[in-house]
């Protein structure tokens, strides 16, 4: 019992700490009351991500395991045929999307999705696909990387793809729920991210390529439920969100071979009961969050940063989505430090599901739902 109201307390006066940065108010710029958010495409069904092609359409995933193409005036291919088997169960289905970033030269795309398990067993893991999208289909369509285990659950597929400087994939694995001790495991991918080429394949220089036993392909380890992945761009730091549970949501700068604690250290507690899953930190070992939430989670999810002059003294901020907290977040940051907060009222009142900065430098919102929307996010 003692444990628990330790935990509880040191919870709670992090909370404070972290309610008054979030009490800070911005002087200049754009201010809530100046965001219009502007309906690009309506009739999504659970709309997971969005990519931008070079001749201004977008590429939108729906949970259900559709490919759609969006034109810039608001039209919605049919599914693109060819990708593979979908497990469209609770939380997991079709979930990233992005481009290559050779894509005018190799037209290769790459996704996320819950691959289901073969042979009438039951279960999925999240897995990395390829293909190439040519005249508006989509051909050399290939699984380059599987999730292991396979786990019958239906939660905690989530995941995002981002790549890094060297053409790297880094991509977010969720825990699965039901198998929240193996996030410590490192002979597994469940609870971590993972760096791989375009073949699937563990590059030289990860960090437990050397370690017996352990998965070659993790990059770090300890973490629950990932919904938010994106390279600062001036750093080259990957910065990262994640669901935690009853509280304990959190962004992290995810560093090469470190552990981010989860479920032995968390500010996150049981579902009803609130009583602890592990201890709060900080601990030695193990990393500690930017920001996190408690005692209510606002179910973080897509990342940007803001690189350009659309909105007058955001560049150089960080844009978070929610899902439960249906809000964009801003953050201004002095180095890795989160210096002031804003939840801004975009107008919108749905759960946000991504968050992308668009060629044409306006922010680009996924809405989360049965009709789900693409908007633009424009100033008055």
């Amino acid at each position: 019992m003692s444990v628990m109201v330790n935990a509880m307390s040191d919870a709670m006066k992090y909370a404070g700490r972290a309610l008054g940065v979030a009490a800070m108010v911005w002087g200049g710029g754009a201010t809530a009351q100046e965001l219009k958010p502007v309906t690009v495409a309506a009739g999504l069904a659970q709309p997971w991500a969005v990519a931008f092609l070079p001749d201004g359409r977008m590429l939108v995933t729906e949970k259900a395991g559709a490919l759609r193409i969006v034109t810039a005036d608001g039209r919605i291919s049919a599914a693109l045929e060819g990708l593979p088997a979908v497990d469209a169960v609770g939380q997991c289905g079709l979930l990233d999307v992005v481009l290559d970033p050779q894509f005018a030269s190799n037209q290769r795309i790459f996704f996320t999705f819950a691959e289901p398990a073969e042979g009438g067993v039951k279960g999925n893991s999240t897995a990395v696909g390829r293909a190439r999208l040519v005249s508006d289909k989509l051909v050399d369509v290939k699984t380059i990387f599987v999730q292991r285990p396979k786990v019958a659950s239906q939660a905690h597929c989530g995941s995002r793809i981002a790549f890094d400087r060297d053409g790297l994939l880094h991509v977010g694995l969720g825990d699965r729920f039901s198998r929240k001790e193996d996030a410590q495991n490192p002979s597994n991918h469940l609870g971590k991210t993972i760096r791989i080429d375009a073949d699937g394949k563990a590059p030289a220089g990860n960090p437990f390529l050397a370690t017996p036993g352990a998965a070659p392909e993790l990059w770090s380890l300890g973490h629950r439920n990932i919904q938010g992945l994106a390279f600062h761009p001036v750093t080259g730091e990957l910065w990262e969100t994640e669901h935690g549970p009853q509280g304990g949501d959190e962004i992290n700068v995810v560093e090469r071979g470190r552990n981010y604690g989860w479920p032995l250290v968390t500010y996150g507690v049981n579902y009803g009961t609130a009583t602890a899953i592990g201890e709060p930190g900080p601990k030695p070992g193990f990393e500690q969050p930017l920001r996190f939430w408690v005692p209510v989670s606002v179910a973080p999810s897509g990342l940007a940063f803001v690189t350009s002059d659309r909105y007058p003294g955001w560049k150089g901020s960080l844009v978070m989505g929610t899902l439960r907290g249906q809000s964009l977040f801003r953050f201004t940051l002095d180095g890795r430090k989160i210096a002031a907060e804003s939840k801004l009222d975009t107008g919108i009142g749905e759960r946000i599901r991504d968050v992308r900065q668009g060629p044409d430098g306006w922010l680009y919102l996924l809405t989360d739902g049965k009709e789900g929307r693409l908007v633009r996010l424009e100033t008055k």
